[in-house]
């Protein structure tokens, strides 16, 4: 949509709020009609703070204090010195074992990853009770940031026994693609999922502000036989990745 009927929509919704209601907070819940009537679609450019404001007759202050409780929503991506767009979602449904990368593509994005560290040890007391295994086995442990379209959206800590992945480097960007090549491909699993703010080191890994909310799932995966073939734990951004349950009576 072209940036004059960007503004031309928002001044009419604009026209129609409250005057009680502080003009930041009108200007925000203008913008989000406009975001939700699905007339702008994910990653989609708004105009700038400066066209906005000249455009509506508002302060850059407002438009700036509007704009960041829309990102804070989740409703807008931005960063500094680049534009503001619309932010996309990732929905991840519950129902069925995929993998990231699977998930990613059937959105129409590529997924990516950045190593972090990829190496054989010995399991933590945590891996060693997630996996069914004694101190004395090893483990292979996998940490990175998994990308969408080159934008990160979690951080994944894996941890797989040497028995099924006993070399760093039998993975490439997909574990699941690995594991299979080795004829042990989970068939199950069970996921817990909790909430927790991010930590300055997660923030500068997923370009997400300190204490933004992040979904955070522990995940077993299971082999047909019951053995245990994967523990994952995965910090996924609030902002930018859905669950979806499907529930029936």
């Amino acid at each position: 949509m072209a940036a004059t009927d960007i503004i031309e929509r928002v001044r009419t919704a604009l026209a129609g709020s409250s005057a009680d209601i502080p003009l930041y907070k009108r200007l925000k819940a203008a913008l989000e009609q406009v975001i939700l009537s699905n007339a702008l679609h994910a990653g989609e450019r708004l105009p700038g703070e400066r066209i906005l404001a000249d455009a509506l007759g508002l302060s850059r202050v407002t438009v700036r204090k509007s704009f960041a409780l829309l990102q804070e929503d989740g409703l807008l991506s931005r960063r500094h010195g680049a534009r503001t767009e619309i932010a996309s979602k990732v929905e991840k449904t519950l129902s069925t074992l995929t993998s990231f990368s699977e998930d990613i593509r059937s959105r129409g994005m590529e997924p990516g990853c950045i190593w972090l560290s990829k190496l054989i040890s010995r399991p933590s007391p945590t891996e060693m009770m997630a996996l069914g295994i004694g101190g004395s086995e090893q483990i292979l442990r996998m940490q990175r940031i998994r990308t969408a379209d080159g934008k990160p959206i979690a951080i994944e800590i894996a941890s797989v026994p040497q028995r099924y992945l006993p070399a760093p480097e039998l993975v490439g960007n997909s574990l699941y693609e690995a594991l299979e090549a080795r004829g042990f491909l989970p068939q199950r699993a069970v996921q817990r999922m909790r909430t927790r703010a991010a930590s300055r080191e997660d923030s500068e890994r997923l370009a997400c502000p300190p204490a933004a909310p992040l979904l955070v799932t522990e995940r077993r995966c299971f082999l047909a036989q019951g053995e245990v073939v994967e523990y994952c734990e995965t910090r996924y951004r609030g902002d930018v990745y859905d669950f979806v349950f499907e529930l029936q009576r």
